[in-house]
């Protein structure tokens, strides 16, 4: 098997892992993921050896992706049912080309192999040694991004959850803001709606990395999303659970007024 194919045809979780796998599924469906490439744990692994063919191989393959890229691990047990590994595998955002991302590679293996997440997979009953795979895939530059559950995380109820916030998703996912909040029915209509307290925005900066910047009093507590946007999130969580089934966790981000998926997973917290 190849160790590097293109993200639409990543389909064993063996090999690339459930994310890779996941977003694989989502584009053959026509979901609109952004275009990229799953690596193989077993690949990630001869790159982070500095294996000479590999990288070779990797860069030989991922050229068409050419400017920066988000880089995110998709370990083989990753999102899976003993455990959610959310935050337990490192994701690097703005790797400025293909010729920087074997070290991307490395500083993703490590992460997986580093002592904080070899204790936590003996927390929840792991003990094989760890196998990440990658998802390389273009980088956006979000005006807006964030979360979206399609049923309720926390009691089960069913109303889409939408947590969102200016820039680059990470803000909400790390808990750097205090995001919007919006409740809508399966029909689309809005529930609850709160404003939130966003004061910082990930943004990608020259040269690689990302920042954080502080934004605008006037942006502080505008909220980020208007009634189309809204509209084209209750769709898309619609969508995600024809293809995947209920009770999804989404990570999704507009673009220039296009709608990307960048994460569909099960709900793994209380209520699901």
């Amino acid at each position: 098997m190849n160790g590097v194919v293109a993200l639409e045809q990543a389909s064993d979780l063996a090999a690339f892992g459930a994310k890779a796998v996941s977003l694989g599924q989502a584009l053959r469906d026509g979901l609109p993921v952004p275009p990229g490439f799953a690596l193989s744990g077993t690949f990630v692994e001869a790159v982070a050896a500095a294996d000479d063919a590999a990288i070779a191989e990797l860069v030989r393959e991922v050229a068409p992706l050419a400017g920066p890229l988000a880089v995110r691990s998709s370990a083989i047990d990753e999102d899976g049912a003993a455990a959610s590994f959310a935050g337990q595998h490192q994701t690097l955002l703005n790797v400025p080309s293909v010729g920087e991302l074997a070290e991307a590679l490395r500083e993703i293996w490590w992460s997986a192999n580093s002592d904080a997440a070899i204790t936590y997979r003996k927390k929840v009953g792991l003990f094989s040694r760890p196998s990440v795979g990658v998802v390389v895939q273009k980088l956006l530059a979000p005006d807006t991004a964030g979360v979206l559950f399609t049923r309720n995380p926390i009691n089960g109820a069913d109303v889409r959850v939408i947590e969102a916030s200016w820039g680059l998703g990470e803000a909400v996912v790390a808990g750097l803001v205090i995001p919007d909040h919006v409740c809508l029915s399966r029909q689309g209509q809005v529930r609850e709606r709160q404003a939130g307290y966003k004061t910082v925005a990930i943004r990608p900066v020259a040269g690689g990395g990302t920042v954080e910047e502080e934004l605008p009093a006037e942006l502080v507590e505008r909220f980020c999303l208007d009634e189309r946007q809204l509209e084209a999130l209750n769709q898309l969580a619609g969508r995600c659970e024809q293809v995947f089934g209920p009770g999804r966790d989404l990570e999704w981000a507009f673009e220039g007024g296009t709608l990307h998926l960048l994460q569909c997973r099960a709900i793994t917290t209380a209520g699901a």
